[in-house]
C-alpha cells in the first residue's frame, strides 16, 4: 500500500519534465522542408489523447498517434511547440505535459530583386536585360532554382534555369510593370520580386505648328493662338515657341500631347516667322516656320539714303532736265561757269542734240549751286516759227541745262551707273564728270 502511494506521488512530478518531450525534424528546418512533430514518452512509453500546441494555442488532437505532419515548412511555421498526453500506470492514467520546443524555419533564399540593365529607362531601339537576383542558403546551395518573368498580366518566360531575360530593340510599347518569380523544382517554395517599372524613352517626332486666328490676317489688338504638337515621343515634353530666333513662350506637357500659346497682337513687331520646338531629354526637334502677317502691315525698317534715293534719282534728273529745257526755250540762254567757244561745231545728223559745252565746277561743302552745266545745239528749226526769230537763230538753237551734284556720302553705286548711262547716251559728245 505504501509502495503504490509513492508511485502516485513520483510519477506526476517527474512526468512534467522527463517523462514527456516534443521533438521536431528535420533539424535545422528550411523553407519547403516537410516539418514533422513527435510527442514521446520516457523510454517510448505509449501515449494516448495527444494534443499539440503552438505558442500556447491548441493546434491538433490525436487519440493514439503521437506524430503530427505539418507539411512544407514556411516562415510562418516558426514558433514555440509543446504537447500533452496520457500515460497509463496500473491501475490509473496520468496526463503529462512536455516542455516547449522552439522551431526555427530558416529562409531557403531571400525574395528576388528584379533589375534592368543598362537602365529601367532605356532609349528606344536599345537592348535591355532583365536580371532576377537571389541566393540560396549555403547549406542548401545544391538545390536548383527556376526563374519566371512577367510583364503586366502576361508571362514573358515560364520557369526556366536562366535568371536573365533579354529584350532586343525595345519599343515604346515595351514600357510597363515587370516582375520575376523564383521557385524550387518541386514548387514547394515560390517567391516574387517587387514590381519594376520600365519606361522606354522614345525620341520626339518633328512637331507641327498651327496658327489660329480670324478668317483674315489679324490686326493690332486681335488674339492669336499657336498650337504645337509632336505626334510621338516619351513624356514629359517641353515645348518652346519662337518668333524668328527669339523665345516668346514655353509650356510643359507632363503626359505628352500638345501645347498652345495665346497672345494678343500688340504691334507690327509681332508679325514674322513663328516656329516651335519639342524636347523630352532624348531628342529635340524644330517645326517648320509659319509666317504671321498683320492686316495692312508695312516694312518697319528705317530706309537709308541709298534705299530711297536711288529709285527716284533717274526720274528726278530727267524731270529737272525737261523743266530746264522748257524754260530756256522761252528765255534768253545764259552761262553759269564761263563763256562759250567762239565757233560751235556743226549740228549732228538728223537733227539730234549734242552737247556743245560742258562746264564742271566742284562746289564747296553745303553749297547747293550748279555743279555742272550742259549746252545743246539743235540742227532743225520748226518752219512754223515766225521770221522775226531768224535774227536770233544762234541763240534760239541753244538749250542750256544744269544739274546739281550730290555729296560724296550720298552717292551710291547705282547713281554711278546712272551717270555712266547718261554719258553713253551723249555718244561722241564731250564727257561730263563730277
Amino acid at each position: 500500500m505504501l509502495l503504490w502511494m509513492a508511485v502516485l506521488l513520483f510519477v506526476p512530478c517527474v512526468g512534467k519534465t522527463a517523462w514527456l518531450y516534443l521533438q521536431a525534424w528535420p533539424n535545422p528546418v528550411f523553407e519547403g522542408d516537410a516539418l514533422t512533430l513527435q510527442c514521446q514518452g520516457w523510454k517510448n512509453t505509449p501515449l494516448s489523447q495527444v494534443k499539440f500546441y503552438r505558442d500556447g494555442k491548441f493546434l491538433h488532437f490525436s487519440k493514439e498517434n503521437q506524430t503530427l505532419s505539418m507539411g512544407a515548412a514556411t516562415v510562418q511555421s516558426r514558433g514555440q511547440y509543446s504537447c500533452t498526453g496520457q500515460v497509463w500506470y496500473i491501475p490509473q492514467t496520468f496526463t503529462l505535459t512536455s516542455e516547449t520546443t522552439m522551431v526555427q524555419v530558416q529562409e531557403l533564399f531571400p525574395p528576388p530583386v528584379l533589375s534592368a540593365a543598362p537602365s529601367p529607362e532605356p532609349r528606344e531601339g536599345s537592348l535591355v536585360t532583365l536580371r532576377c537576383q537571389t541566393k540560396l542558403h549555403p547549406l542548401r546551395s545544391a538545390l536548383r532554382l527556376l526563374f519566371s518573368f512577367y510583364k503586366d498580366s502576361h508571362t514573358l518566360q515560364d520557369r526556366g534555369p536562366h535568371p536573365e531575360l533579354c529584350i532586343p530593340g525595345v519599343k515604346e510599347g515595351d514600357s510597363g510593370l515587370y516582375w520575376c518569380e523564383v521557385a524550387t523544382e518541386g514548387g514547394q517554395v515560390q517567391k516574387q520580386s517587387p514590381q519594376l517599372e520600365v519606361r522606354v524613352q522614345a525620341p520626339v517626332s518633328r512637331p507641327v505648328l498651327t496658327l489660329h486666328h480670324g478668317p483674315t490676317d489679324p490686326a493690332v489688338g486681335d488674339m492669336v493662338q499657336l498650337l504645337c504638337e509632336a505626334q510621338r515621343g516619351s513624356p514629359p515634353v517641353l515645348y518652346l515657341f519662337y518668333l524668328d530666333e527669339k523665345i516668346v513662350g514655353n509650356h510643359s506637357a507632363p503626359c505628352g500631347g500638345n501645347a498652345s500659346l495665346l497672345f494678343p497682337v500688340k504691334s507690327e513687331q509681332d508679325a514674322g516667322n513663328y516656329s516651335c520646338e519639342a524636347e523630352n531629354g532624348v531628342s529635340r526637334e524644330r517645326s517648320e516656320p509659319k509666317k504671321l502677317s498683320l492686316k495692312g502691315s508695312q516694312v518697319l525698317s528705317t530706309p537709308t539714303s541709298s534705299n530711297w534715293l536711288v529709285p527716284w534719282l533717274p526720274a528726278s534728273l530727267l524731270g529737272m532736265m525737261v523743266i530746264a529745257a522748257a524754260l530756256l526755250v522761252y528765255l534768253r540762254p545764259w552761262r553759269k561757269a564761263g563763256p562759250l567757244p567762239s565757233q560751235l561745231p556743226p549740228p549732228a545728223p538728223g537733227g539730234e542734240q549734242c552737247p556743245l559745252y560742258a562746264n564742271v565746277h566742284h562746289q564747296k561743302e553745303k553749297d547747293e549751286g550748279v555743279v555742272y552745266s550742259v549746252v545743246h545745239r539743235t540742227s532743225k528749226r520748226s518752219e512754223a516759227r515766225p521770221a522775226e526769230f531768224a535774227a536770233e537763230r544762234k541763240d534760239s538753237s541753244i538749250i542750256y541745262a544744269e544739274v546739281r551734284c550730290l555729296q560724296p556720302s550720298e552717292v551710291s553705286s547705282k547713281e554711278v551707273n546712272i551717270r555712266n548711262t547718261l554719258q553713253e547716251s551723249l555718244g561722241d559728245c564731250e564727257e561730263v564728270l563730277c
